[in-house]
Formats: C-alpha cells, sequence, structure tokens
C-alpha cells in the first residue's frame, strides 16, 4: 500500500536554528563520517545494557558472535529544515514488536556492504526509493542486548517521498525534525530490568512518541559526532 511519511505540521512553521539549515547539515557529516566503516574518526562501541567489550566487564566472546545488521538513518531534505525518517514496528513482531526504529535488519550473504543491506531493507519495509538516498557516511557500530552489531548508514533522503509500507513489518513511517533530535535537552537517560540485568538507555520523547533504545542510542551517537 503507497503511504506518505507523517510529517509534523510545525516543521513548516518553526524553522530551525540557523546551524541545522540543511546545507550546512549536509556538509558538517561529509567531513565528520567516513564511508568506509574501519576509516571512522574514532574507534569506539555502544552498548545498550552491558559492557561492551574494550570496558570493564565486557564479554569479548558475547559480542564476537553478534549478527550483523544494518539500518538506514534517513536525513529528508525539506526546503529549509531536515527530518529524520523513523518507523513504527508492526505489533505482531516476536522482538521489539510496537517501538519506534529505523528501516533496517540483519545483513545477508548477498548484501555487498552495509549500506547495500540498509537500503535494500528501507525498500522492503517502507518502499524508499534507492535512487532518492545519498549514503554519507557511517556512524559507530552498536551492540544490543538481544545479541545484534548494528552499523548505522546516515544518507542523504530527497523528496518528494512515495512510501510503500510493508505492513507485515512496519505499522507506520512518520518523520522528527532534526533539530530536535540534535538538541542535547531533549535527550533523557533511563534504566529497566531484563532478564534480571538492569539496562541503560537513551529516550528522546517527541509528542506520542516515545524513543528510546538502540534508535535512541544511533540519534545520540550523531549527535555526539556532529556536534558534541
Amino acid at each position: 500500500m503507497r503511504a506518505k511519511t507523517t510529517r509534523d505540521p510545525t516543521l513548516a512553521a518553526n524553522p530551525p536554528e540557523a546551524r541545522f539549515a540543511p546545507e550546512l547539515v549536509f556538509d558538517r557529516i561529509r567531513s565528520r563520517l567516513s564511508l568506509e566503516p574501519e576509516c571512522a574518526s574514532r574507534e569506539s562501541l555502544i552498548a545498550l545494557g552491558e559492557a561492551a567489550p574494550n570496558e570493564p566487564g565486557g564479554d569479548p566472546l558475547h559480542f564476537s558472535g553478534a549478527r550483523p545488521a544494518a539500518v538506514l538513518v534517513g536525513l529528508v531534505d525539506h526546503p529549509g529544515q531536515v527530518s529524520v525518517i523513523l518507523t513504527l514496528r508492526a505489533a505482531a513482531l516476536r522482538a521489539h514488536s510496537g517501538q519506534i526504529a529505523f528501516p533496517g535488519g540483519k545483513i545477508d550473504a548477498q548484501d555487498e556492504s552495509p549500506i547495500a543491506a540498509a537500503l535494500r531493507e528501507a525498500h522492503e519495509e517502507i518502499g524508499l526509493d534507492r535512487g532518492r538516498v545519498e549514503p554519507l557516511g557511517y556512524l559507530d557500530p552498536l551492540w544490543t542486548g538481544t545479541g545484534f552489531r548494528i552499523l548505522p548508514v546516515v544518507a542523504k533522503v530527497t523528496p518528494p517521498l512515495a512510501l510503500e509500507i510493508n505492513f507485515h513489518e512496519v505499522a507506520e513511517a512518520f518523520e522528527v525534525p532534526f533539530a530536535f533530535l540534535m538538541d542535547a535537552a531533549n535527550h533523557f537517560r533511563g534504566s529497566r530490568e531484563f532478564a534480571g540485568k538492569i539496562r541503560h538507555f537513551y529516550a528522546m520523547p517527541y509528542g506520542e512518541r516515545y524513543i528510546w533504545g538502540a534508535t535512541a542510542g544511533i540519534l545520540r551517537n550523531l549527535y555526539e559526532r556532529l556536534y558534541g
């Protein structure tokens, strides 16, 4: 079924501050991120709920066996401002159902690169036209408590968007202002018990949307790489 993302109506009414103008945002991304993941500007790991292998308490064997995945951090180049494409995962999914996420999934053997995997998954989940996507660079890998090693791919997306939602995987696609997500005042730390362990996470509530966990962790990493 063809659909459009839900765009916040305040985007046009309340333009973001000058530093979030699209040309400045994309220039900064190109200068600070790399399209070669091994050539990232800094070697770091982000772990959600557990210590990373290079931190006290980290378990290298646990993380070395993580399943590789890629997600697309799609930044939409609207006139005068940038927004971020997010999805609401379908309620019937066995893992992370009903949560807010980036389009993405496991890297398959036939995928030539994490970028190829992220583009494939975005097309399969929300029908995003690959011809409107320009990959700009990788963020730092993120390990999740559910056993995935996620490599986020930041990309410029040129509207208009005519999405075809795969409702078996995604309930909805929507956009959130980049300026809101890159404001540290909107970043909160939370914790909850899962499988007998206390897990810590970032959260970025936006109206009725509760952005948290791996998705918020990736957005926090993007903030740190660009503005931290």
